[in-house]
């Protein structure tokens, strides 16, 4: 789109990289790059201070929302109690025998199905055989599920997504708004396989820019929405500079997929005290909206850690990667925080998909009379069978 070819095996220094790809993109104006974003639909943002997006239509439209919202979808369908289904676990689980669609990429939406596995729902991530992902986050993202590619286009890959759906609780969309519509699998029909078959769903949508505004349909990420709500800004005025830095880690994705995991939680609770289906929704943008309105650091506290933390980490500028930023941000956080980083934490398993001992964080929550955790080891996109039959559990987690 700025003019770069999309291959140059010859460039392998960071900064030179930087620097070409901030060259071509100097070459155009904001108005122009956003047209030439829009023409294409690639995901791209102007980046705003936070004062800047809340005067936007966009803006003002998502600070007029909650964080999530779960609505009811039909009101017909009987409730569905929680069905508390035996496991090999050491103590009964929440969701035990509650079955999970994933239809999501990347981390956010993998993050709300990863929330539902722990607490021991069947979660089959469906992936399209056809669409990249990143091999790294499938390490993190995929524990406790199983993971299957099907052709959502392909009429014998339909066929069986369908069977799936017949006696599946959850649909998880983590991709643009209508998107599963055209494919046939959004609320509305949902809501109609819901009344015939006698027992409702719970379908939670994330996504970058949220489900009602302007922007509505644009693609994005994380980064794309840390830019566009201020967050970006605030952590560069944060470091004392003046000019925006993307933060450091996925904070927004996990904090959406957090969301994404109660407003599932909350329309299966609904449905199973009142009946119906329910339709939850979120967003990156909404969450970094959330974020915000908690408020920031003062000064006085913002000089401590300039003080605390390594100064490589306050040499990252604008044009710095995420890669680069998080790298130095783990390294000053090892030496801060080392507490973070204790065996305590960690729980460790072998991963007959990835053939290697996967390291993963113990989960967090804790409740009387249940046990949460992850029954199987992670795996790569596609590993397994779509099917809800014949589920292995990996021992080594149940006492990791």
């Amino acid at each position: 789109m700025v003019g770069l070819e999309g291959h140059r095996p010859d460039l392998t220094d960071y900064r030179e990289c930087i620097n070409l790809i901030e060259a071509h993109v100097k070459q155009f104006t904001v108005d122009q790059l956003e047209e030439m974003n829009a023409k294409i639909k690639q995901a791209g943002v102007s980046c705003l201070k936070w004062e800047d997006f809340q005067a936007t239509q966009h803006g003002q439209e998502l600070i007029a929302q909650p964080p999530w919202k779960v609505e009811p979808l039909e009101t017909e369908t009987p409730p569905a109690p929680f069905p508390f289904s035996t496991s090999r676990a050491p103590k009964p689980q929440i969701l035990s025998g509650i079955r999970v669609l994933e239809l999501c990429r990347i981390i956010a939406g993998p993050a709300m199905g990863r929330g539902l596995a722990e607490y021991g729902a069947e979660v089959i991530k469906v992936t399209s055989p056809n669409l990249s992902d990143v091999p790294f986050f499938q390490v993190d993202a995929n524990i406790g599920k199983h993971a299957a590619d099907l052709n959502l286009k392909d009429e014998g890959d339909r066929k069986i997504f369908e069977e799936l759906l017949a006696s599946a609780d959850v649909v998880l969309d983590g991709y643009r708004p209508g998107s599963l519509n055209r494919l046939g699998y959004g609320p509305s029909q949902l809501s109609e396989i819901a009344k015939k078959r006698g027992r409702g769903f719970v379908y939670v949508a994330e996504n970058c820019f949220g489900h009602t505004g302007p922007w509505a349909s644009r693609p994005g990420w994380q980064q794309i929405a840390d830019c566009v709500t201020g967050v970006a800004w605030a952590q560069g005025r944060a470091m004392g500079l003046d000019e925006p830095v993307v933060p450091p880690f996925p904070m927004s994705d996990y904090g959406t997929g957090c969301m994404g995991t109660i407003a599932a939680l909350t329309g299966l609770f609904r449905r199973a005290k009142a009946g119906g289906s329910y339709v939850g929704t979120t967003s990156l943008c909404q969450y970094d909206i959330y974020l915000q309105q908690l408020g920031l650091y003062d000064e006085k506290m913002m000089t401590q850690l300039r003080e605390e933390h390594d100064d490589e980490f306050f040499g990252l500028r604008h044009n710095d990667s995420v890669d680069e930023v998080g790298k130095r941000a783990l390294k000053t956080m090892r030496r801060t925080h080392p507490e973070l980083f204790e065996e305590r934490h960690m729980q460790e398993c072998f991963s007959r998909g990835f053939n290697a001992n996967v390291r993963t964080i113990r989960p967090v929550v804790s409740i009387e009379g249940y046990w949460n955790g992850f029954l199987r080891s992670s795996r790569p996109n596609g590993y397994d069978k779509p099917t809800w039959d014949d589920w292995e559990v990996d021992e080594g987690l149940l006492t990791a």
